[in-house]
C-alpha cells in the first residue's frame, strides 16, 4: 500500500487527513511543533461555518483530529527536519528523533505562525486582549480602545476593518513612515478614527486585576520618552513566519517565505502544499481546510496513478 504523510495538524492538515482516511489511504500525519497551530489557542472562533454559537480554539482542533482518527488516521508526535525528494516521488523525511521516514506522497501543511512582539506576557495574554487576527477577534472588543502595531499592508488592512468596532483606533509604528503600498496608508491616513503614533514601539502590556489586557506601556524611539495608552485589545499585524525551514532550498518560496505552487500541487511529484505555508493572502480556517480536502485529493489521484 501506498503512504501518505501529512505535515502538520491545524485545519489544512486535519482536513486532509479526514480526506485521505476516507479514502482509506490510513494517512500518517506528524504532529510538528506545535499541534494544532496558531489556532488552538484562540479561546472563541465565531466564523468557522456551522457553529453558530462559536467554538473555542481547542475544541474545534479536537474535533477535527477525531475525525480523522474516526476514518484511520494514524499521528506521530514528531517534527520534520530535513526534506529529499525522491526519484519515484514523494520524499524521505528525517524526523527530529534522528529516524528517517519514506513517503509515496506528502502534503505539506505546516503553516505559519505570526511574528509576536517578544514581549514577557504576550503569549500569556493571547487571547485576552493580545490577538493577531482582525477578522477572527475584531467583534470582542466592540465599543472598546483599540490600538495595531505595524506598518505593512496588512497593519493597514487591520486597522481599517477594526474602525467598525473600536471607539478609537490608535496605529502604532516604529518608524516615521508606513511601509504600506501608498494607497493603503492614504486610506489610514485619512480615517478619522484612526491616530497615528509613529516613532513609538510597545515596551509592556498591561494587565487589569482580572488579568486582561488594559493597556500599553510605549516608548519613543527618537527621543526615548515613555507614554501608557489605555487598549483593551492589541492587534499585533508585524508579519508571519511560515514554516518552510525544513524544504529550504528544495521548494521554491516567494519574497516572504511562502511556498509556491499551482494551486496545491509543487514541481515535486507527490509533494503537495496546503493552508497557511503557502496562503499569505487569506490566513483562514475555512480557507486552510478547503486547500487541505484539495491536496488530499490531488494526493489520492497521484497515488492511484502510481498504482495504476
Amino acid at each position: 500500500m501506498k503512504t501518505l504523510v501529512i505535515l502538520g495538524s491545524g485545519p489544512a492538515g486535519l482536513t486532509a487527513a479526514i480526506y485521505a482516511g476516507r479514502a482509506g489511504l490510513s494517512p500518517l500525519v506528524l504532529d510538528g511543533p506545535a499541534p494544532g497551530g496558531p489556532l488552538i489557542t484562540t479561546p472563541e472562533i465565531e466564523n468557522i461555518p456551522g457553529f453558530p454559537d462559536g467554538v473555542a480554539g481547542y475544541d474545534f482542533i479536537d474535533l477535527l483530529r477525531r475525525q480523522a482518527e474516526k476514518f484511520g488516521a494514524r499521528f506521530q508526535s514528531a517534527r520534520v527536519d530535513g526534506f529529499a525528494p525522491r526519484a519515484a516521488g514523494g520524499a524521505e523525511l528525517q524526523l527530529d528523533d534522528g529516524t528517517k521516514l519514506t513517503a509515496d506522497a506528502v502534503i505539506i501543511a505546516t503553516g505559519a505562525d505570526h511574528r509576536h512582539l517578544g514581549l514577557p506576557n504576550e503569549r500569556e495574554l493571547a487571547g485576552h486582549g493580545v490577538s493577531y487576527c482582525a477578522t477572527c477577534d475584531g467583534a470582542f472588543y466592540r465599543d472598546k480602545p483599540i490600538a495595531v502595531v505595524g506598518g505593512g499592508d496588512t497593519a493597514m488592512e487591520e486597522a481599517l476593518f477594526l474602525t467598525r468596532y473600536a471607539s478609537q483606533l490608535t496605529l502604532i509604528h516604529r518608524r516615521d513612515a508606513f511601509r504600506a503600498s501608498k494607497i493603503m496608508a492614504q486610506r489610514v491616513l485619512n480615517n478619522p478614527k484612526i491616530t497615528i503614533r509613529w516613532n513609538s514601539v510597545v515596551t509592556e502590556l498591561l494587565t487589569n486585576a482580572e488579568g486582561k489586557l488594559a493597556g500599553l506601556r510605549l516608548r519613543d524611539t527618537q527621543t526615548g520618552a515613555e507614554s501608557e495608552l489605555p487598549a483593551a485589545a492589541l492587534f499585533v499585524a508585524i508579519g508571519l513566519v511560515p514554516a518552510t525551514q525544513p524544504f529550504a532550498g528544495v521548494l521554491p518560496t516567494d519574497a516572504n517565505g511562502y511556498l509556491l505552487a499551482d494551486g496545491v500541487k509543487t514541481k515535486l511529484p507527490g509533494v503537495f502544499v496546503a493552508g497557511d505555508v503557502a496562503d499569505s493572502r487569506y490566513r483562514q480556517a475555512v480557507t486552510a481546510a478547503g486547500a487541505g480536502c484539495s491536496a488530499a485529493i490531488e494526493a489520492m489521484h497521484y497515488l492511484e496513478a502510481q498504482d495504476a
